[in-house]
């Protein structure tokens, strides 16, 4: 192993050799630190070389000159102080571990004090984007490992006597090793933009084999009798053998899922996976859940009984469709044509009759040709025209019956199940296109991908069964980039780019390979997991910036508090109280915001503030504090007085004769009116709340329990045009509520209060996981407008959804 040298004195006391710990647990940890210490200590120094490299790359190109001679500059500290990086890095490490039995509060390092704030922001950038930087690098290896993350803090809760280790508080986790970085990258004297590179560098050179690293580390523990043959085993669901066991669980399963559905949705583009309503795929040997009970619904063996009751369904809907449109003489002729006034066997629908012979019979199609044909279709599909009509899958049927004609004769007809396949999948469509804008440009790619789709159906029903399936999910993705619900700012121009080549891509390559619709849909969602991410990133500096601001309007309402109780007793004159009010309360918001009410500072301008109300109120021959105007001014300095408005300030706070000759208190009082008070511009102005009536108080109750990230949609108009924005994030204190858009743009602010009471109004409701996505609620429209026809009500789920 390369050796360490010796850790400086303040180092010492984080080592395992100190630490108060039992001598087998010391033992092992420190047979633990030697296990990793040598792949740590070489990973580290192959990432220096690889760092300085690009550093340098980054000095060639910088734009200006005195930006390059910033890079070199870096680059020469980045030289001169490498050799203390690694130590460091693996000093903190040792701390980490010797801390193991510490408790969780004592193990954080506490800030650094002294600090001197020269100017007042609500958000320290360079802090916010080293944290957003070193979260998302910790985030995204915790997904990757996160088995062996939760069998390491299972471990380490055995050797540190405590409960299982989370992922903040694990010493080799992920965020612990970005912990030690950034300890450690303090000793390289880096500039903001140039310790970012650094943790990037570490991410990808370092942490790298993390996985890797923490199943090793499980390993090393089992065979030194940590919790040996401990195993990460998922709870899975148990196939049941009986019917009646096998009805009542999936019934216990669905009415789960049901209050599943009524969970907030808080995902950024809907429900990554099924819904939780949804019927899984039985595992191979389990017993499939019950469909409803319909009479002659079930086939025979081996037939698919779901896509059998939707061709019964099909069927009873064309049937009721014909009974209307026949003239009444016709209505009653059911016994001879089959039931209600459909020929027997034909199923392709009034508005395409079956051609048939003289003798009444006719040729059905195979699907092989059909598929041919819509095959040829697809290569040749015409763009569509303005002011024409958009193309719809009855056109598609219409042109490809009629081809079918010119090859085989006027008898030529499709087969019950295709013919039923493309009218479900044009019922499917009509309410996909429901929910999209006509003028967006996903209308035209769902009329582009209207062939393919068609083609997927009919090579395989469980198109309409799984929703899972890639033809479904790249559809969705489509549908929802035009969405009624979305705005002008909520289009991604990346994402049209990433469909309209995803559509082309399918257009194209599409012969029958599910894994074309699989391979187009994966680059879609790849895209949509970056733009969340950078979503993410946006609403987390909107969430901190509104942090920001409600801290600053407590530390007003302790200000305005602590000067209201220092009045009590005595009241200083008026023109004193109104500076008091003003001026002073900006030096008591800034203490407040900045050190607190447990600091000295803030203890010191509470006893300033009880001397300037004595001295203003005091007799004019009483003894006077000489060091009282010079802490007043030097107070109001720091919240940006000038010197001489804080000199003719401080004069007049600091005695009950304060006149100044230089300063008139018209010129004073016109200067203090023009200036601006300290975080007015982000002040919060609160109304007056009034009574709620019962309905405001049950959504006002709601909303404080809704989670953050939770999807509203508001209505804009008497139309009913809607609009989504997410709840980020609300203050308990102020009940200040801000949201965000589907690109993590700031939107919109509201208080919990005028949220309750639009909901109650019926202009805001939460989207629930059920209405996630834009797929499953037309599908579901489409299941309960054949259903309508049936009288099977709200009868069980079919194709994975449910009404």
């Amino acid at each position: 192993m390369t050796a360490i040298p010796p850790p400086p004195p303040s180092a010492a006391a984080g080592s395992l050799a100190g630490a108060p710990l039992p001598p087998r647990v010391r033992k092992l940890l420190r047979g633990f630190f030697d296990h990793i210490s040598s792949d740590i200590i070489q990973s580290l120094n192959a990432m220096l070389p690889e760092y300085e490299q690009a550093l340098f790359k980054q000095a060639e190109q910088a734009r200006s000159d005195n930006r390059q001679a910033e890079f070199f500059s870096n680059l020469r500290a980045f030289q001169r102080n490498r050799g203390e990086f690694v130590p460091h890095f693996m000093f903190a490490l040792e701390a980490e571990l010797a801390a193991v039995r510490t408790p969780p509060s004592r193990t954080r390092a506490t800030a650094p004090s002294g600090i001197e704030f020269r100017t007042l922001t609500l958000v320290e950038d360079a802090a916010m984007d080293e944290e957003i930087v070193l979260s998302d690098i910790a985030r995204r290896h915790e997904a990757r490992a996160s088995q062996s993350l939760l069998l390491l803090g299972q471990r380490f809760g055995a050797l540190g006597g405590a409960p299982a280790f989370d992922n903040e508080r694990l010493p080799i986790g992920p965020q612990g090793l970005c912990r030690m970085l950034k300890l450690a990258a303090r000793t390289l004297e880096l500039d903001l933009e140039e310790r970012l590179l650094l943790y990037r560098t570490f991410d990808h050179k370092v942490m790298a084999n993390y996985q890797e690293w923490a199943e090793t580390l499980n390993q090393y523990l089992s065979q030194e009798g940590v919790l040996p043959g401990l195993i990460y085993l998922p709870r899975r669901t148990r196939a049941v053998d009986a019917a009646s066991p096998a009805r009542a669980g999936a019934d216990a399963a669905r009415a789960a899922g049901r209050a599943d559905a009524n969970r907030p949705l808080t995902g950024w583009h809907g429900p990554s996976t099924p819904s939780a309503w949804t019927i899984p795929t039985p595992a191979p040997g389990a017993t499939p859940p019950p469909l409803p009970d319909v009479p002659g619904s079930r086939g025979a063996a081996g037939d698919g009984p779901s896509f059998e009751l939707l061709q019964q369904l099909l069927a009873v809907r064309r049937q009721a469709t014909a009974r209307f449109s026949e003239p009444a003489a016709t209505r009653f002729a059911g016994a001879e044509t089959g039931g209600a006034g459909v020929p027997a066997g034909n199923t392709a629908g009034p508005a395409m009759p079956a051609a048939a012979t003289a003798d009444g019979t006719r040729k059905l199609v195979p699907t092989p040709e059909v598929l041919s044909a819509l095959q040829a279709l697809q290569g040749t599909a015409a763009p569509r025209i303005e002011g024409q009509p958009k193309r719809s899958l009855k056109d598609i049927q219409q042109a490809l019956v009629a081809r079918m004609r010119q090859q085989h004769g006027a008898q030529a007809a499709l087969a019950a199940p295709d013919s039923d396949t493309f009218e479900l999948l044009g019922l499917l469509y009509n309410e996909v296109e429901r929910e999209v804008r006509p003028e967006s440009p996903a209308s035209d790619l769902l009329t582009r991908l209207q062939v393919p789709l068609a083609q997927v159906a009919l090579r395989d029903r469980e198109f309409f069964l799984r929703p899972e399936h890639p033809a479904r999910e790249l559809l969705n993705a489509v549908a929802e980039s035009g969405a009624t619900w979305q705005t002008d700012d909520d289009l991604d121009p990346r994402l049209l780019h990433q469909l309209h080549q995803s559509v082309d891509f399918v257009v194209k390559h599409y012969q029958g390979d599910e894994a074309v619709f699989a391979q187009a849909n994966t680059e879609v969602q790849r895209h949509l997991e970056a733009a969340a991410r950078k979503a993410e990133l946006a609403e987390r500096r909107h969430i901190e910036a509104a942090r920001g601001k409600e801290r600053l309007e407590i530390a007003k309402q302790r200000a305005s508090e602590t000067i209201e109780t220092a009045f009590n007793d005595q009241q200083p004159p008026r023109f004193v109280q109104a500076l008091v009010n003003q001026a002073w309360a900006d030096v008591l918001t800034l203490t407040q915001l900045r050190q607190g009410e447990n600091s000295d500072e803030w203890t010191e301008q509470l006893q300033t503030t009880l001397q300037i109300v004595a001295a203003t109120t005091a007799p004019a021959d009483a003894p006077k504090d000489s060091q009282l105007p010079a802490r007043i001014e030097k107070a109001l300095l720091q919240v940006g007085y000038h010197e001489d408005e804080a000199q003719a300030i401080a004069r007049r706070l600091s005695s009950a004769d304060g006149e100044d000759d230089g300063t008139s208190r018209t010129e004073l009082t016109a200067k203090l009116k023009a200036r601006a008070r300290l975080g007015e511009q982000n002040m919060i102005r609160r109304e007056p709340i009034q009574p709620r009536s019962p309905r405001e108080q049950e959504c006002y109750d709601l909303l404080r329990s809704l989670p953050y990230g939770t999807w509203f949609e508001f209505t804009l108009n008497q139309q009913g045009d809607v609009q989504r924005q997410r709840l980020s994030w609300f203050s308990p204190v102020t009940g200040h509520a801000l949201f965000v858009n589907q690109r993590g743009q700031r939107t919109g602010e509201h208080t919990l209060d005028s949220l309750a009471r639009l909901m109650a109004q019926g202009q805001a409701q939460v989207v629930t996981e059920d209405k996630g996505r834009l797929i499953d609620r037309a599908w579901n429209a489409t299941l309960r407008a054949l259903r309508s026809l049936t009288g099977m009500g709200k009868a069980a789920d079919i194709g994975g959804n449910g009404a």
